[in-house]
């Protein structure tokens, strides 16, 4: 091989390595993460909203990862809400925005996304921001329609969000 082209292949690796440099990135970097007392606050009030409106839901609170944080379950709710209600929650951690927002946006490849282990675009799963930013997301699953599921989510989220507002 020529040592020209090895030349231009090692320049072009670094590349990249020289324009990191340039970018004032820390060496550390802090994260905001919620507490599971909190976790299971927005989890407890999910489920007794939904069950106060007669529906036996599951909620998931997964964290900023999409790792489960809590799982709370309404006695009748079936056991394949809590999948749901997971796999609900890791869609807003892939959009950034509500369940039901990323089925609006990316309706185009929303079937796909569907297959997508882990993922399920519908309506149901809400973002939980902490002084703007996404800690984490909450899913519930049981109700007869994810418009209703979003509701119990919605009220959980509302009874902390002040809380969250003030964070630093």
């Amino acid at each position: 091989m020529n040592i020209v082209p090895k030349l231009m292949l090692s320049s072009m690796l670094l590349l990249p390595v020289s324009a990191w440099a340039d970018t004032a990135m820390p060496d550390v970097i802090t994260v905001k993460k919620m507490s599971m007392e909190l976790a299971a606050e927005i989890a407890t009030k999910a489920v007794t909203t939904c069950r106060n409106q007669g529906y036996q839901v599951t909620a998931v609170v997964v964290d900023r990862s999409g790792y489960p944080q809590v799982m709370m379950r309404d006695v009748h709710a079936s056991r394949f809400t809590a999948q749901i209600a997971e796999d609900k929650a890791n869609a807003v951690i892939l959009g950034g925005v509500s369940s039901g927002e990323v089925r609006n946006n990316r309706e185009d490849i929303r079937q796909e996304l569907n297959h997508v282990n882990g993922i399920l675009i519908m309506q149901g799963g809400l973002p939980i921001r902490a002084a703007g930013s996404i800690i984490g997301a909450v899913g519930v699953s049981g109700a007869p329609g994810g418009d209703k599921d979003e509701v119990c989510a919605q009220k959980a989220l509302d009874s902390v969000q002040e809380r969250l507002d003030f964070v630093e």
